[in-house]
């Protein structure tokens, strides 16, 4: 096996004090950008992609995990977004098999006419998907649905129909996806800030860049800036716009999903449970995920931006109301393990709307007088598609020479396990089995009988380090592993053992008073008062 490349900070930043011009210049490591990072790198672009934060920090660590076409804009008659985000569900399914495989759902009927109803529904779902469909919808009765969720409501049971989507681990494909594009040449660099557009003639010619740890400021040329910032794309736009002297009108109105997450024993087995509208309208997830249960989610305006969203009171007493309706055995406040948020990129159509559920889940992809290209919106599952659709954009407007088709599709992603190999599923406790068929590498490395909590070693942590841009114990806890997700109480007790091992590996400091903060948020309202 090829040795895993070396992310060493000081080579990554001399490389990108070199005087030369990139074809293309990235704002944004987060899952649209290293993803337009990859395409570009695979069809021969020199490429550099910068991050203000660490990979995934913002909304691509807060997914659902749910790699999905979209049931809920079947509902909402999206035939389009539905059928591309289910093919492209079958390219993120085969490129990274130890981190995304197939899920089985179950949505539970207390109504007779919920099951044929939803039935024909999700039929309708399978053909949409046609030959890249993971399972055939089946129409249960209240035995089996309570066989295949033993931890639903019987009361008042009428049946229920299982179909089939797949789930993921957000930010380790963000990771697999960032360190296949630097295996493809890209030059990839996380806290590292765009702080200016450099312009020529009115043009967009590069960037400014700060690197966030020493303040040392960088010019980057390239033919091509793209301006991939999630929730946060006015805030470059306005910096290109700036030059000539003209505001931009924001082109995003966020959107706050919040999740919790309790024990599995909640809802023990294999299976995900689906609610498809809830008391407000909303549709209601309890979803097993590496050992735990995520339950979500929301969907609401929110005017600011803040870099760590919290869920409100109200948001975490919904989720928890609504399951109650759903579980044999509520969770309470006092079972939360974890709460966290995301924000979701949603593109204001001309007019505004006060509902979210009006704004195009669709991603945009918009170039600028200047030639800035500025991508946002779309979800997770067709970030391929968003990827292929901005380099299309660049190529348009002038600014990217063409070099052929994608060459995405059929890709293993770093880490992919060999063809053939069993994964083990995304519902069961984390290991070894995250790092595919990178396992004995990590198990090489010193510590790797040293376990600092459950699912996490020495060995991982100095892995991170090494050859996955880890920088802090943030970076480690909530993207790395993903212990903050699972458990905050957990991450909290092995943060201090965390940063003894980034101390030794790496000069600085490794964050660890910072992520204490962050991870007491995290725990819950109880652990908050307490």
């Amino acid at each position: 096996m090829t040795a895993p490349l070396s992310t060493d900070r000081a080579a990554l930043l001399a490389r990108l004090a070199e005087p030369r011009k990139y074809d293309i210049a990235i704002v944004g490591g987060g899952a649209t950008g290293l993803g337009v990072a990859l395409d570009a790198a695979q069809r021969g672009h020199s490429v550099v992609l910068i991050e203000a934060h660490d990979f995934a920090k913002g909304t691509s660590s807060r997914a659902t995990k749910l790699v999905h076409g979209g049931v809920r804009y079947l509902a909402q008659g999206n035939i389009h977004l539905v059928r591309e985000a289910l093919h492209e569900r079958v390219h993120i399914l085969g490129s990274a098999p130890h981190l995304a495989q197939p899920l089985a759902f179950v949505m539970p009927s207390y109504k007779l006419w919920e099951t044929p109803f939803y039935g024909t529904g999700l039929k309708m779902y399978d053909a949409l998907a046609g030959k890249a469909g993971l399972g055939r919808t089946e129409w249960l009765g209240a035995a089996e649905t309570l066989r295949l969720l033993p931890g639903a409501q019987p009361q008042g049971l009428k049946g229920g129909v299982k179909y089939w989507d797949g789930q993921f681990d957000d930010a380790r494909l963000a990771m697999a996806i960032a360190r296949t594009a630097a295996a493809h040449g890209a030059l990839l660099v996380n806290y590292c800030e765009a702080v200016d557009v450099l312009h020529d003639a009115g043009r967009a010619v590069g960037l400014v860049a700060r690197d966030v740890e020493t303040g040392r400021e960088f010019r980057i040329q390239a033919g091509c800036i793209v301006n991939a910032t999630g929730v946060w794309v006015d805030a470059l736009r306005q910096y290109d716009a700036r030059a000539a002297g003209k505001p931009v009108t924001p082109m995003v109105a966020p959107s706050q999903g919040a999740h919790v997450v309790v024990d599995q024993s909640f809802s023990p087995g294999d299976h995900a449970l689906l609610v498809p509208s809830t008391a407000d309208g909303r549709v209601l997830f309890a979803v097993p995920w590496l050992g735990k249960l995520i339950l979500g989610t929301t969907d609401a305006p929110r005017p600011d931006l803040p870099l760590e969203p919290q869920p409100s009171g109200t948001e975490i007493d919904f989720i928890l109301r609504e399951a109650a309706k759903y579980l044999k055995r509520a969770p309470t406040h006092a079972d939360i393990l974890s709460t966290w948020a995301g924000l979701r990129p949603l593109v204001k159509p001309v007019g505004d709307a006060d509902s979210t559920q009006s704004i195009s889940r669709e991603h945009t992809v918009l170039a600028a007088p200047s030639g800035l290209i500025t991508v946002t919106g779309g979800k997770w599952t067709t970030y391929r598609a968003m990827a292929a659709d901005v380099l299309a954009r660049c190529t348009q407007a002038g600014v990217l020479l063409p070099r052929g088709p994608s060459h995405t599709a059929g890709l293993h992603l770093v880490g992919a396990p060999a063809p053939g190999s069993q994964p083990v599923g995304l519902n069961q406790p984390p290991g070894l089995h995250l790092y595919g068929s990178e396992a004995d590498v990590v198990s090489a490395l010193p510590g790797a009988d040293r376990w600092l909590a459950p699912g996490l070693s020495e060995a991982m942590v100095r892995f991170a380090v090494r050859h996955e841009y880890a920088r802090s114990v943030e970076d480690v806890l909530a993207r790395r592993a993903r212990l903050l997700f699972l458990d905050a109480r957990e991450a909290l007790r092995a943060a201090p053992a965390v940063a003894r091992v980034l101390q030794h590996e790496r000069p600085g400091d490794p964050g660890l008073a910072a992520f204490e903060a962050l991870a007491r948020s995290y725990a819950g309202p109880a652990a908050s008062a307490a």
